[in-house]
């Protein structure tokens, strides 16, 4: 009876041993959320965010995704939420641009009689369609098309797309191919292929000038009858066509619930190219298993940051932008290795991975600072890709689009994308071929760099978005500075730093604004509110706290730290309202920081650099609470390949790159409790945020791997070598954390330092009778010099000693001096007087856009430029133009 009893006890010891090992089993395997379900693509798809729903694989080069939109600023993307009907399904779209192109290879499925004509009222075959009805995930996109009662599904590999269509039962089932769908088409070509397939190509002119899709396209089920329509009329004849304006229609007979399974190859090299592709990733026609990998794949890059106690929304928020910065720049080679280049020729890769779409203006700021963290591999081929880019077309890029070299945007900046990769020890490139690369988009003569090399800033009168262009050069050659110093270049460093500080030639200190020249004379009347051609999408507000380069010396320009934070908080809390000409990318406004454009995404950080990190902190919750959601319009502004959402992704983990091509990361205010980054080193750096809510959003203190961290910065080596980073956060600011002058993040130029140029105080440089001249110098105590004959002036030169008035035309020179400083160079206007019997009376009023000067512009025989941007215009709108002029 014992017996039994203890062989009972063991059994039912035994049973729980089980139980309990298998529910520490259970503990111990559960897996994590699936983070792609907290991914919503209609994210940005209304507002302004140009993003689109589709299908793609992270930094894939397809894009399958429906057309709802065929031109148009909002259809920049092909697609826009509000829209009610869906013209087919392209296999290329871009995310979040400013400009429209793409849009490749357009399949539609329709039923009964034939329609081709797409957008046409009558002929037409696009299709209503309601957003109940419609699905988008990573890599899965699913709609209704309520005309035909079909259902449309779509997923892709990496160069590869792939349609189920589900039909209704009907005897008159259509394919459509559109290969005239929205760019303009400069040849293209189809050809049947047995009754199963079709392959062909497009060369299209948009945004790309030249731009190439290949394609292959295969059907599930043999289809009845094909035939191609060309200059939209049947051809009789219907195996091959070529021209400008081709389609094709391919008829099935299907059952109730059939669906009939589409592949389709693309490649920019040849339909052969296109065919390898097919056959390598797309091998069957398992449209499930494709649509698993491609969830599969985005898992995998998600899960590269974890987050833990955040909302719903957050989570949505959150894992979206990640999803939409993956997103960008584009796989753009076959699987042989075969990609065209920007020479329009086809090239060999050899040890790397050719890319597209690189909008470096934008994501120069955020989005590749966060791939120097997440994609390091990939990194690596960016920059390489920059490299070939240059040997195959002769420049580095600027806004690169299929091979192409758009002319799109301002600056060099592929250049801090390659010299933040350096610095943060991203190297297994030609560091000398690239070195060579940077100096030579540096040492060009166009887009006013001659005029900024010469004169130490870009006048008005000589290139527009003068103000812009010198900002943005000055920090990119900052970052050609950095690049040369650590390869013992003193000399390539002496010479750029200069042009570094060349933002001091811009800087008014009466207006305590970057101000436009012309001729050396403050423009005025000036409204720091105005949009105008001096600047690229912005004003001057939005574009004066840009100089990342050397942020501490700014501040003393202001006048130290207290007047640098007034200036700063005027920014956050000025009235909105813009003035000058309406810029449809001013948006997101927080009194004139305009959070919807990129050149703002810096500015709140700035406090830290003033000892006021709390500020910061205060303004990045609230642009992530109030500037970004989980609805369609979700985006302030344009994604911009990523750069929207990895401004957010950054803030909300809690630290940013102000200056790229520096190592550190300005911290802000961290959003979630908990944030684990997985870094490729097999390394975890934790974020942790101890009482952080939607109250607790100021940093109390912080640790470091346990011990007391006081500064409001953090390296790139802190967080690849892992740890932990704690917060305490609370709901009062504390203003002593990170406020002492040795816990700031550090930005300043100290080597080869500059003298900024004089200024010229002039109502004009025409006049009549006489005109009076005043000169200045922004450095206090300096000595000015000058010449009223054309020569070059130098210390024993007149000095400027009280305003003087001239009688005459002439050559005004003017160099300054001022103590432990080198002389400035030179500035020199030339001054024109206008015969007193030649007069101009205006009836009507110019703009404020275009002024060539003032009222004697029309008489002072100085002959306008060829950009009508560049100032020496003068322009009427919407009145009829009427002077009286005497000459």
């Amino acid at each position: 009876m014992e017996y039994d009893k203890k062989k009972k006890m063991r059994r039912l010891i035994q049973i729980m041993l089980i139980v309990f090992v298998a529910h520490l089993s259970s503990c111990t395997t559960e897996k994590p959320d699936e983070l792609t379900a907290y991914v919503n693509p209609f994210i940005g798809t209304g507002g302004h965010g140009h993003t689109y729903p589709g299908a793609s694989m992270p930094f894939g080069m397809v894009q399958l995704s429906p057309d709802s939109r065929l031109s148009g600023w909002d259809g920049c993307s092909a697609y826009h939420y509000s829209d009610s009907v869906i013209y087919g399904f392209s296999h290329t779209h871009l995310s979040g641009t400013g400009v429209s192109d793409y849009g490749d290879v357009l399949l539609m499925p329709t039923t009964d009689d034939y329609q081709f004509k797409n957008g046409d009222a009558e002929y037409g075959f696009e299709s209503a369609f309601q957003h109940k009805n419609e699905i988008a995930q990573p890599g899965y996109y699913r709609v209704l098309l309520d005309r035909y009662q079909i259902m449309a599904e779509l997923t892709a590999s990496k160069r590869t797309g792939m349609h189920r269509y589900t039909f209704p039962k009907c005897d008159n089932a259509h394919i459509v191919l559109d290969l005239k769908h929205r760019d303009r088409v400069i040849s293209s070509s189809i050809k049947i292929i047995g009754n199963q397939e079709v392959v062909g190509m497009r060369q299209s002119k948009a945004w790309a000038k030249h731009q190439y899709v290949y394609f292959v396209i295969q059907f599930s089920t043999p289809f009845n009858k094909a035939q191609i329509i060309s200059n939209d009329s049947l051809k009789a004849q219907n195996e091959m066509a070529e021209g400008e304006n081709l389609k094709a229609i391919f008829d099935f007979s299907v059952e109730d619930q059939e669906a009939i399974i589409v592949k389709v190859g693309i490649s920019a090299v040849s339909i052969e190219g296109a065919r390898k592709n097919l056959e390598e990733e797309n091998t069957d026609w398992d449209f499930e298993k494709v649509r698993k990998n491609a969830q599969e794949s985005w898992e995998k890059e998600l899960e590269k940051i974890q987050i833990e106690g955040a909302t719903q929304k957050q989570k949505e928020v959150f894992y979206t932008s990640l999803y939409h910065a993956y997103l960008n720049p584009n796989l753009f080679m076959d699987v042989d290795g075969k990609y065209r280049g920007t020479d329009g020729k086809v090239h060999q890769a050899k040890g790397f991975t050719n890319y597209t779409v690189f909008s470096l203006w934008d994501t120069f700021r955020a989005t590749h600072p966060l791939f120097s963290i997440t994609q390091q591999k990939r990194t690596i081929d960016f920059v390489k890709t920059f490299l070939h880019q240059y040997e195959n077309g002769g420049q580095l890029p600027v806004w690169e689009l299929a091979g192409n070299y758009t002319g799109c945007m301002i600056g060099y900046h592929s250049i801090p994308v390659i010299v933040d990769a350096y610095f943060k020890g991203i190297r297994d490139f030609d560091i000398q071929a690239v070195y060579t690369a940077m100096k030579h988009s540096a040492d060009q003569n166009h887009l006013g760099l001659d005029s900024y090399r010469k004169n130490g800033f870009i006048a008005v009168n000589d290139e527009p978005e003068s103000i812009s262009k010198t900002l943005e050069y000055a920090y990119d050659d900052w970052c050609i500075a950095q690049f040369a110093r650590d390869l013992g270049e003193e000399e390539d460093y002496a010479r750029f730093i200069k042009r570094a500080q060349s933002y001091k030639n811009i800087f008014n200190p009466v207006t305590g604004f970057m101000q436009p020249k012309n001729n050396n004379i403050w423009k005025t009347p000036f409204d720091p509110r105005e949009v105008d051609f001096n600047f690229t999408e912005a004003n001057s507000w939005q574009y004066s706290f840009f100089v990342p380069q050397d942020v501490e010396t700014l501040i003393q320009m202001y006048g130290g730290d207290a007047a640098f934070v007034k200036n700063l908080d005027s920014l956050f809390t000025a009235p909105s309202q813009t003035l000058g000409r309406n810029q449809s990318d001013i948006t997101g406004l927080i009194g004139q920081y305009a959070h919807g454009n990129e050149p703002s995404h810096h500015m709140a950080y700035l406090y830290n650099f003033a000892g006021q990190p709390w500020k910061a902190q205060k303004l990045l919750r609230k642009i992530m609470d109030d500037l970004y959601s989980n609805k369609p319009d979700g985006l302030s502004g344009n994604e911009d390949c990523g750069q929207m959402s990895a401004w957010y992704v950054m803030s909300a983990m809690g630290f940013y790159s102000v200056t790229p091509g520096s190592p550190d990361y300005i911290i802000g205010t961290p959003l979630f409790p908990k944030t684990i980054i997985n870094l490729e080193n097999g390394k975890q750096f934790i974020v942790e945020a101890k009482g952080v809510s939607a109250k607790n959003i100021y940093i109390q203190s912080a640790k470091l791997n346990g011990e007391d961290y006081s500064k409001s910065f953090i390296t790139h080596e802190i967080i690849m070598s892992g740890g932990e980073l704690v917060f305490e956060m609370g709901a009062q600011p504390n203003k002593e954390w990170a406020s002492a002058v040795e816990d700031r993040p550090k930005s300043k130029i100290e080597d080869y330092l500059i003298q900024a140029v004089p200024f010229i105080k002039a109502a004009s440089i025409t006049f009549t009778d006489s005109m009076k001249i005043e000169l200045g110098s922004p450095i206090k105590g300096a000595r000015l010099y000058y010449s009223l004959d054309g020569s070059n002036p130098d210390s024993t030169s007149q000095e400027y000693l009280a305003p003087f008035t001239i009688h005459k035309s002439l050559k005004l020179k003017v160099i300054s001096y001022a103590k432990d400083l080198p002389a400035s160079k030179i500035v020199s206007t030339e001054f024109i007087k206008i015969d007193q019997n030649q007069q101009i009376e205006l009836l009507s009023k110019y703009s404020n856009q275009y002024t060539a000067g003032g009222d004697q512009a029309l008489i002072d025989f100085i002959e306008g430029g060829d950009d009508f941007r560049d100032g020496t215009w003068q322009g009427y709108e919407a009145q009829d133009f009427a002077a009286i002029v005497d000459l």
